[in-house]
């Protein structure tokens, strides 16, 4: 079993992708990561304020203009410290 890949990185923009009811989907960016078109799927794990472990799961990703945006259920708020999983 092959080990996933992880990374630390910052959130430095996020941005709703779509709205359907209650649903939402966002968009974040990173200052770094190792997600890809082919990589696209993985995890996001932060702290929050609390202390409790927030783990927001990678739909997708999408890039424009150089940015790679991670497709998200949950948001996280700029300029939070994550790690970053894949697959």
């Amino acid at each position: 079993m092959t080990e996933a890949a992880t990374f630390s990185a910052t959130i430095t923009d996020i941005r709703l992708e779509s709205r359907s009811g209650t649903a939402a989907r966002w968009q974040i960016a990173l200052d770094q990561t190792l997600f890809s078109a082919a990589s696209p799927n993985g995890t996001l794990i932060a702290t929050a304020p609390s202390g409790a472990r927030l783990e927001v799961p990678v739909l997708n990703v999408v890039e424009e203009a150089g940015t790679v945006w991670h497709i998200v259920a949950k948001p996280l708020t700029d300029g939070t410290a994550i790690t970053g999983r894949i697959g």
